[in-house]
C-alpha cells in the first residue's frame, strides 16, 4: 500500500503546484498551441539580441515563467511562447506580463520595470 501512496502524493503535489502558480489556462491571447511538452533548455532567441538583456530575461523566465510555459517555451499550463513574437507585438506582450489575464497572474508588482522590459524584448524576438 505504501508503494502506491508516495507516487500518488507526488503527482497530486505537482498538479497542485502547477494550478496554483498560473491559475489555469483560460488564455485568450491567441498564442499558438503547444508544439510539444518537452522540458529542454529555453529556445535561443534570434541572433542580434545579446548580452545582459538576454541573460536577465532568461533568468526571469526560469524563475517566474517556466512552471507554466515549460523550459523550452512549449507551454503546458500556459500557452506556447516559442513564436509569440510573431503573434503578439512587444506592447501586447508587455501588457500581458504586467496585467496578466486569461489565467495568468499579473507580474507588475513582482518584477521590476527593467525585468519586464528585458523579458518583453526577449519574447518579442521569438518569431
Amino acid at each position: 500500500m505504501k508503494k502506491t501512496t508516495l507516487p500518488l502524493v507526488l503527482v497530486m503535489a505537482a498538479i497542485l503546484m502547477a494550478a496554483t502558480g498560473c491559475g489555469g489556462n483560460n488564455n485568450t491571447n491567441n498564442a499558438p498551441p503547444p508544439a510539444n511538452n518537452s522540458n529542454n533548455a529555453p529556445a535561443a532567441p534570434p541572433a542580434g539580441n545579446a548580452g545582459t538583456v538576454d541573460a536577465t530575461a532568461e533568468a526571469v523566465y526560469k524563475q517566474q515563467c517556466i512552471s507554466c510555459h515549460a523550459a523550452d517555451l512549449s507551454g503546458g499550463v500556459g500557452p506556447n511562447l516559442q513564436k509569440i513574437g510573431a503573434t503578439m507585438s512587444a506592447d501586447q506582450i508587455s501588457t500581458q506580463i504586467q496585467n496578466g489575464g486569461g489565467g495568468m497572474p499579473p507580474f507588475k508588482g513582482t518584477l521590476t520595470d527593467d525585468e519586464i522590459t528585458a523579458l518583453t524584448d526577449w519574447l518579442a524576438n521569438h518569431k
